[in-house]
């Protein structure tokens, strides 16, 4: 959140992160790992920055350099860093901080969806080599970022799911029919808005693949786009870059079941397990 504070002051005041690297005494990739959150915050190079954007109102500065703290101080999901991979530790740091997060998925069961078999079946699938305490590890961290969605007052989530996914068998049927029974259960939460994108549809608008929109609470802050690949992810915050996936996710909820038909849709293909 800092560093897309810090992105929005340096583009009010016209300048580019070349500019903006040479007045700290670095580099523009520093300034653009920076502005991605990708790196650790020096309070003097924030400071400095500040000033040269033209931040003089003392209860902004404060508060952006609370922010530098914040930011250096490890989150709770930092010690499972030996078995995560730095992109997707950032994911997560961004997940703990939004207010409303709207996820396509069209391979596997949104994560924050899971139960821990259907989890742990799919990091055995993606990761042969992983040891069974590094797949209990992944499953641990990924139950517990689940439970600020089931709190009262919890953050929003809006998933859809392409009805492959709920038709391709995970782990076996066992594990499959426990699965679509906790998406029953969750699609019931007030906080969780659960869609299926359906074949009879055909061609739509995120043919592209899986993607997931972060919105935060703070007004002034850039959704961020999140696109997973197969060894990194694109994290995307500028205007230009967000709409058409914003556009892609509307026209998915409009094309997508409603939440009644996807109890009908999940409640049927429960019954053919």
């Amino acid at each position: 959140m800092l560093g897309a504070s810090l992105r929005r002051l340096r583009e009010a005041s016209g300048l580019d992160r070349g500019q903006a690297g040479f007045h700290i005494r670095a580099s523009e990739s520093k300034i653009s790992r920076m502005e991605l959150g990708r790196v650790g915050f020096k309070t003097r190079d924030v400071e400095d920055l500040l000033t040269l954007y033209g931040v003089s109102d003392d209860a902004e500065r404060r508060a952006l350099l609370e922010m530098v703290r914040e930011a250096n101080t490890p989150g709770w999901w930092h010690k499972y860093s030996s078995v995560l991979p730095g992109w997707f530790t950032t994911y997560v740091g961004l997940e703990e901080a939004a207010s409303v997060i709207r996820t396509y998925e069209v391979q596997h069961v949104p994560g924050l969806l899971q139960t821990a078999n259907y989890a742990r079946s799919v990091y055995r699938l993606g990761n042969p080599d992983a040891t069974p305490d590094d797949i209990e590890s992944r499953v641990h961290l990924r139950m517990q970022r689940q439970e600020r969605f089931t709190q009262k007052d919890g953050p929003r989530l809006w998933a859809v799911i392409d009805e492959a996914t709920l038709k391709r068998t995970i782990g076996g049927r066992g594990i499959m029919a426990e699965q679509l029974q906790h998406l029953l259960e969750v699609a019931a939460l007030p906080n969780i808005t659960i869609q299926v994108m359906p074949f009879r549809f055909g061609m739509h608008a995120a043919e592209g693949g899986a993607f997931s929109i972060l919105r935060f609470p703070e007004s002034d802050l850039s959704d961020v786009v999140y696109v997973e690949q197969l060894w990194g992810a694109l994290y995307l915050d500028k205007r230009e870059d967000v709409d058409p996936y914003l556009t892609a996710m509307e026209q998915l909820c409009v094309e997508s079941t409603t939440p009644g038909g996807t109890v009908e849709l999940l409640g049927g293909l429960l019954r053919k397990i």
